[in-house]
């Protein structure tokens, strides 16, 4: 189930429907340097899904990269108890019933900083979206600060997508412009993020980026 993207990056893509949208949805799993996973915005769990990450190693930490992607964390948390769940610190208050271990700002943990940086964009308190870096593979995960859709079945999500100038390309929607409260703040936090050194893209919704990541993500924030 799961695809291999790069050394020690493998992702699983399942699908998505939200509000009337088919997007798609990706779930990755990031191989530590103690051998241990790394999962980065989990999907919906099932017995097939728990038996492909199994495959690829014990869980050491399941991460909620904003304050929407966080659905199915607690079924992956109650899986796998030793596991530390990662979160936006705003995330107790939207979910105070989620096991949350490790509040996420701009300082990667001690568990993941050998192999991943990270920014907290600032100046979009709705989203507070982090954005990960894993440098042995020059590989960025973005979440919902950018799509990156090229095909659907939804007539819906395809005018959406293109009306937002986000169709077939990596570029953010409307929506995720429209919840900006301090577009200096978010210009600053992508700028830390635009000067890694990114080949490839991992998204959430859409399609990897499979090179060319750094000038893709450079089109993609400048529309913020």
């Amino acid at each position: 189930m799961f695809r291999q993207v790069a050394d020690g990056v493998h992702v699983l893509a399942v699908e998505f429907r939200i509000g009337g949208m088919d997007l798609g949805g990706r779930m990755t799993a990031v191989s530590l340097p103690d051998g241990g996973l790394w999962l980065h915005s989990p999907v919906r769990f099932s017995p097939e899904a728990r038996a492909a990450v199994d495959a690829l190693g014990p869980v050491r930490f399941l991460v909620a990269p904003n304050l929407m992607h966080h659905l199915y964390v607690q079924d992956w948390a109650a899986a796998y108890p030793d596991a530390k769940v990662a979160a936006p610190a705003a995330l107790r208050r939207k979910r105070p019933d989620l096991r949350i271990d490790l509040e996420l700002g701009d300082t990667a943990e001690a568990g993941w900083a050998g192999v991943l940086d990270q920014v907290l964009v600032q100046g979009m308190p709705k989203v507070d979206e982090l954005l990960f870096f894993h440098r042995p593979s020059q590989t960025l995960f973005v979440t919902d600060l950018a799509f990156n859709v090229h095909r659907t079945g939804s007539w819906f999500t395809r005018m959406y997508l293109k009306l937002s100038g986000a169709w077939q390309r990596l570029a953010p929607t409307m929506l995720v412009r429209s919840v900006i409260k301090d577009r200096e703040a978010v210009r600053a936090s992508l700028a830390r993020a635009q000067a890694w050194d990114v080949e490839r893209v991992v998204v959430c919704h859409g399609d990897v980026v499979e090179q060319g990541g750094r000038e893709a993500v450079r089109n993609a924030f400048a529309r913020f």
